[in-house]
């Protein structure tokens, strides 16, 4: 599920170009596209996750992916822009069940002592989906970008009907009931402070990550890449960024999150504004690298909400902690667009650089309070 679910919201990336100049838009269209359909997922993030504390959360994750499916459906018949804004929100609404559920699931599966790991893997598993986005992109070169969308969302219904009768199988039930006992016995009260502290930075990644893949396509069009080369590069930024989930994942039981913050995005920082003055091939490596420290950061992120939050709580602070996150992948394409159309993309991805090494000092906070259960 979360392979299809990061497929959905990677593959509008490399449609943009093609949707910018099928339909005349600005720069700061396009980034207010994107905003909309991956900010949608902010809405219900919160209310699932408290939903799936009496529920449990096999059946809202399927559902919510159902949904989401339908809307790049729906996306494909839409002809003009604002009637598009308008079914790519609605559509991204189901997104948001897959990333606080699922972490929530899977943190609840595994001891504190193997939960970075697993969390790691699972958010791992979600950049699969995201290296085979620029590959149904490439139906677009034929196709064109409608029929790309309609294509991938009949596809992805057909799996979520497909994975319903595997419930039993994979579904670790409902939460534990919240009483005094299961107060005591799984880590007591939330790190409220430590929590806050977390949601900001995971603002900041976010804002750097959506913008980061919003821009990234045009730089290399400016470059006199080709659809195919473009689609071709994306995967090998999305396979770095599988790596580095997975790994950094892997690390964050044997280093600190903050040690980890500033290698992947000071890594990133660095990177990003390299692609500016590469010739063409020198992407290659750049991307795979860049990849890395991009989204390896969340890794380190999302199991350390684990270890500042009890078990009877997980779902719905880790849908309060990636509804915060929203806002940076909300408005960080939006006001990046602007920049993009008053001054050039150049200096856009300058501003962008800058503002990712804003993190670092930011992370120094988080050093007291990791490890505030353990």
């Amino acid at each position: 599920m979360h392979v299809w679910s990061d497929l959905f919201f990677a593959l509008l990336v490399p449609l943009l170009p093609a949707i910018k100049d099928d339909l005349g838009l600005s720069y700061a269209e396009v980034g207010l596209l994107r905003s909309v359909f991956t900010g949608a997922t902010a809405v219900f993030q919160i209310p699932v996750g408290i939903l799936a504390e009496t529920t449990g959360e096999f059946w809202l994750l399927l559902l919510g992916n159902a949904w989401v499916s339908i809307g790049l459906m729906a996306m494909a018949l839409c002809s003009v822009f604002p009637l598009l804004l308008v079914v790519s929100f609605v559509g991204g609404l189901g997104g948001g069940t897959q990333h606080p559920l699922g972490s929530s699931m899977v943190s609840r599966a595994y001891d504190e002592r193997g939960v970075s790991k697993a969390v790691g893997t699972v958010n791992f598993s979600g950049d699969l989906g995201k290296m085979v986005a620029p590959a149904f992109a490439l139906l677009a070169i034929p196709f064109g970008w409608r029929a790309t969308l309609l294509i991938t969302g009949i596809c992805a219904l057909v799996f979520m009907v497909f994975c319903a009768p595997f419930k039993k199988a994979v579904d670790i039930g409902r939460p534990e009931p919240v009483t005094k006992d299961t107060v005591l016995s799984d880590g007591g009260r939330t790190n409220m402070a430590g929590f806050v502290t977390l949601s900001g930075i995971g603002v900041l990644d976010s804002a750097t990550r959506s913008s980061a893949l919003v821009f990234l396509p045009f730089i290399m069009h400016a470059k006199g890449m080709e659809p195919a080369q473009i689609s071709i590069l994306l995967v090998i930024l999305f396979g770095g960024g599988a790596v580095g989930k997975y790994v950094v994942g892997w690390l964050g039981d044997k280093f600190s999150a903050v040690s980890l913050i500033w290698a992947t995005k000071g890594l990133t920082a660095v990177l990003l504004i390299a692609t500016l003055v590469v010739p063409p091939m020198a992407l290659i490596p750049i991307l795979a690298i860049m990849g890395i420290g991009l989204n390896g950061t969340s890794s380190a992120l999302y199991a350390s909400v684990a270890s500042l939050v009890p078990l009877h709580r997980r779902a719905r602070l880790y849908g309060f902690f990636y509804t915060t996150n929203e806002i940076g992948t909300i408005l960080a394409p939006l006001v990046y667009g602007f920049i993009a159309d008053i001054y050039d993309l150049d200096f856009t991805v300058i501003v962008m650089g800058v503002a990712t090494l804003l993190i670092l000092p930011a992370s120094l906070s988080l050093r007291r309070h990791i490890g505030y259960l353990s």
